[in-house]
């Protein structure tokens, strides 16, 4: 919930809910709280991506932007695993027969997912167990929180393949993460990160259990799910846009951030719960 629309104004055609939203690539749920969980289902294949489930992913991030009732979204993986990354046999063999027109389509189409990531407002978890290799590196890293398990092995394995390390924006975000030096060596040598490394280099904010990391990602998101919406769509806008800026434009922008957020009444609600010595229940406007 980007913004607050009440069903009164004349704009709320134009939003929609996605609970409801039957997804045919992967498995989607949404529960009363807001949270919604994405489970790559293809488990006896380590839950790898084609053609359809991208942009299928692709076109529910972005839908995202417009939803009324999703505040959180935790992404997961079915039978032990994260994401394997692009399909083998579904997705690499076709492509040693594409154009280059074709291939630039399918490598803008990949991107297009972390770009959706990135910019639907609601905060995106997630729980990544086991193997997290190749695309489910990137869709990982596009989170914005993470959370592992000891088993979880992570590789930005393109090189591995005889293409770049620059693949879906990884060599913008993982520097920002873990630090230029080690992301460059990730991406030059494609070896698995362990869980260990991972959580040291801030690349995952806790390691769990795998009976347990499920539940652990959907509480937090729960907790994101009562707080305040509008304020949380700003901090992730912020966070994203302030990579561009000059310390002095971040600033001024964080200035205009903050004023705006001055005007939600969750904003006035957290004052009058404050002054009344109760916890505050947001709204979202």
């Amino acid at each position: 919930m980007k913004h607050y629309i009440p069903s009164a104004n004349p704009m709320r055609p134009q939003y929609r809910a996605q609970a409801a939203y039957q997804a045919r690539h992967f498995a989607w749920q949404c529960d009363a709280d807001g949270v919604a969980t994405v489970t790559l289902d293809r488990p006896e294949r380590k839950n790898p991506l084609t053609f359809d489930s991208y942009g299928e992913l692709r076109d529910l991030f972005n839908g995202l932007r417009h939803a009324t009732d999703v505040k959180v979204v935790v992404v997961t993986g079915a039978g032990g695993n994260f994401c394997s990354g692009g399909d083998v046999h579904d997705i690499i063999g076709p492509l040693t027969k594409m154009s280059m027109p074709e291939l630039l389509e399918f490598t803008r189409m990949t991107g297009d997912l972390v770009k959706a990531m990135r910019g639907c407002p609601q905060p995106v978890i997630g729980a990544i167990d086991g193997v997290c290799a190749g695309a489910g590196a990137m869709m990982a890293l596009a989170c914005d929180l993470r959370y592992g398990t000891a088993a979880t092995k992570t590789a930005f394995l393109f090189t591995r393949v005889g293409l770049a390390g620059a693949d879906m924006g990884a060599c913008a975000l993982l520097p920002r993460v873990i630090g230029q030096g080690r992301a460059s060596e990730l991406l030059f040598t494609g070896r698995a990160m362990n869980a260990d490394e991972g959580l040291a280099w801030g690349f995952f904010n806790a390691l769990h259990g795998s009976g347990e990391l499920l539940v652990k990602a959907q509480e937090m998101a729960r907790q994101l799910a009562a707080g305040p919406m509008f304020g949380h769509a700003m901090t992730k806008n912020m966070l994203q846009q302030e990579w561009a800026m000059t310390i002095d434009q971040a600033i001024e922008a964080e200035a205009q951030a903050q004023a705006i957020c001055m005007q939600t009444q969750d904003f006035r609600r957290a004052y009058e719960a404050f002054a009344a010595r109760q916890k505050p229940v947001f709204g979202g406007d």
